[in-house]
């Protein structure tokens, strides 16, 4: 345990503060928003402190870009709600105004009309001639009915879609293809591909696929193209941020970056990834650009997101030891030794803390990034991992400020909680450590596999592979005898809240009828779903009932350990290989399909607890100190408001129509 003195000591300090700083903030429909602490700030020098400033700044230009990929009429939307929450004078305490300001709640927290998770589009609760007369009482100078018609109507009713029915581009909510279909998009980007290619190009990660006189083009988002004047101020402001930067190579990358930024260019994308996966001594370091392809239906388009972070020395050293032994891990994984690396090359590791989320990490945010994304960088220059410490703090801190907890409603009995309790904590921990250092930089494609191969199911294969990497090395001997983890059994509460989660709990997110359609979900489904089926002769996992609710109990968790081990050699034959036809049969069995009886009960017992499934921050503001015309410190400001962040932001860092 001595290895984790970092984050326990930040926990710790925060508990300490409980009563002076409240972590949750505000609740509404399905969501919590909470806020969080930054262990460090203070230790930072003044020139650290500019360069995490102007990083933020940053970060905080591109938020129209995620607004607008969503879906096309969002910022509308967003206008509109932002002019009625600071003009409107009329009647606040009725009904139908609270009922609108919840549904305002919900489309700033999701960054537009489609549930930030389950990607179904959710409705005002109030009628429409009520947010008609809102408008009209503000003096709204747009298309009212047009606005409506979007706010109410069905033409948009998931972000993305994974259904073998119909054109998942053509009726897709996103913004990433107009006027063109599935075929049109694949073949227009296979015409595009070299198979020979050693370095392929991430072809479609940053534009827009139209058709313009029967012609399929690509619209790049880029300076002086698509977002230009949000790309801009971005520029702008990462230029400002290397005159304070720790290093040459920290130069060396921004500069990159910003010239991909003007020009569009991929390769040199590629190599700004090469150059920062090489910077793994900063002390502040982040994420900017068109990164995560979960919100495209084809598995192509980034959704814009930025990230800025504290390294913690001291908890970061687990993961150095995990980082420090990838090979060993590689070597000794149930996979075909065909599919592995012989050479894992420059995996470094370490826990943040997060300063600044933005786009598709805001106000919904990752607990740990594995970056980059393509495969021939990780194999070639390796990847950078992070677990992000205070996000994970503040959820743990916050739900102590409530008195349910699923745990007791869900574990079967007191041992099962009593293990959780115990070893819950560390090992979650220690398994996202696994998943995002090492299960995302694990394993290898055949030659001449493409990276889109598994198109519409890429995501959720691929986090299924790093999560079933996790859990199989979780219960694995070498974790304690590296001193990550501090017992033999501690894994074994992971196993069970894992299986609980992915088979029962999860499903409280999803609405009565719909299925499962969002990746992490999914991939959690089909794990769990098929370890339950694979080990049913020998009730491996048992299914039982008490008093009319339904648990899921591990009964063996060896062999549970070796259905993962099956699992995760079968996902990284697939991924290996280019199997589309078998990656699909296993997402569309073991992962999408909800047993509505299950999930009933699952609703109504979640419901019964008054827990939010759902959690989300705002930032603390980084304010300088000036004296005498000359910036002497920069100090955060922990915001306690979470609409008063929303509509600064829209007012402050607004770029786009």
């Amino acid at each position: 345990m001595l290895i984790l003195t970092g984050s326990v000591a930040a926990a710790v300090a925060c508990t300490q503060k409980k009563e002076e700083f409240k972590y949750t903030l505000d609740t509404f429909a399905d969501i919590k928003v909470m806020r969080y602490q930054v262990p460090g700030w203070d230790a930072l020098t003044l020139e650290q402190k500019a360069y995490a400033y102007h990083l933020a700044e940053a970060a905080k230009w591109g938020r129209d870009i995620f607004w607008d990929q969503n879906c096309q009429y969002n910022l509308p939307l967003r206008h509109a709600l932002e002019q009625v929450l600071n003009e409107y004078k009329g009647d606040k305490e009725c009904a139908e105004w609270q009922d609108w300001l919840v549904y305002a709640k919900r489309v700033f927290f999701s960054n537009g009309v489609h549930h930030h998770y389950a990607e179904d589009k959710f409705f005002p609760a109030c009628s429409r001639d009520y947010f008609d007369s809102l408008l009209e009482a503000v003096g709204y100078k747009g298309d009212s009915a047009q606005l409506l018609d979007f706010v109410y109507g069905d033409d948009f009713l998931q972000r993305r879609s994974t259904s073998p029915d119909g054109d998942i581009v053509a009726l897709s909510a996103v913004n990433f293809y107009e006027g063109v279909t599935r075929e049109e998009v694949e073949a227009y980007y296979a015409a595009l591909a070299d198979p020979t290619d050693e370095t392929p190009v991430s072809y479609g990660l940053n534009s827009k696929v139209v058709k313009e006189d029967g012609q399929v083009v690509e619209k790049p988002w880029k300076s002086g193209g698509i977002y230009g004047p949000a790309i801009d101020r971005i520029c702008s402001e990462l230029e400002q941020a290397a005159l304070y930067a720790e290093s040459d190579l920290q130069k060396e990358y921004i500069d990159l970056l910003v010239k991909y930024y003007r020009t569009g260019d991929l390769r040199l994308w590629d190599e700004y990834n090469i150059a920062w996966v090489r910077d793994t001594l900063g002390k502040v370091d982040f994420v900017n650009g068109f990164v995560e392809d979960y919100n495209d239906p084809l598995g192509r388009k980034g959704a814009w997101e930025a990230l800025v972070n504290i390294r913690d020395d001291e908890a970061s050293k687990r993961t150095e030891i995990l980082s420090a032994n990838a090979q060993w891990f590689e070597d000794h994984s149930p996979v075909d030794p065909r599919f592995k690396k012989k050479t894992v090359k420059g995996v470094s590791a370490k826990v943040i803390n997060a300063l600044a989320l933005a786009g598709d990490c805001y106000p919904s945010t990752p607990i740990g990034i594995n970056l980059p994304n393509a495969d021939w960088i990780r194999k070639d220059y390796g990847s950078k991992s992070v677990t992000i410490a205070n996000i994970t703090h503040a959820y743990d801190l916050s739900a102590q400020e409530l008195p349910n907890s699923t745990l007791a409603e869900f574990a079967w009995d007191e041992a099962e909680i009593a293990l959780a309790k115990q070893y819950g904590g560390i090992a979650d921990e220690i398994h996202t450590d696994l998943h995002e250092c090492l299960g995302h930089g694990s394993g290898q494609l055949l030659p001449g596999v493409s990276t889109t191969a598994m198109g519409e199911y890429s995501s959720t294969l691929e986090e299924a592979r790093a999560d079933l990497f996790g859990l199989y090395y979780a219960a694995d001997p070498k974790l304690v005898e590296l001193g990550i983890l501090p017992s033999p059994e501690a894994y074994k509460a992971e196993y069970a809240g894992y299986i609980r989660n992915g088979l029962m709990v999860q499903f409280n997110r999803v609405e009565l009828g719909k299925s499962n359609t969002e990746a992490h979900m999914q991939n959690r489904q089909l794990i769990a779903q098929w370890c339950y089926e694979k080990g049913a002769a020998d009730k491996v996992i048992e299914k039982r009932v008490r008093d009319g609710k339904t648990y899921f109990v591990v009964n063996d968790y060896e062999a549970l350990r070796g259905l993962f081990a099956q699992l995760l050699a079968e996902i990284q034959r697939i991924k290996s290989e280019g199997d589309y036809a078998a990656g699909k049969a296993l997402v569309e069995t073991y992962a999408v399909h909800i047993d509505p009886v299950l999930h009933k009960e699952v609703k109504e017992r979640y419901d019964a607890l008054g827990l939010k499934p759902y959690g989300g921050f705002i930032n603390p503001d980084i304010v300088p100190v000036v004296r005498r015309g000359k910036t002497v410190d920069y100090r955060l400001v922990y915001n306690d408001d979470y609409l008063k962040q929303m509509l600064a932001y829209g007012r402050d860092y607004a770029t786009l129509d």
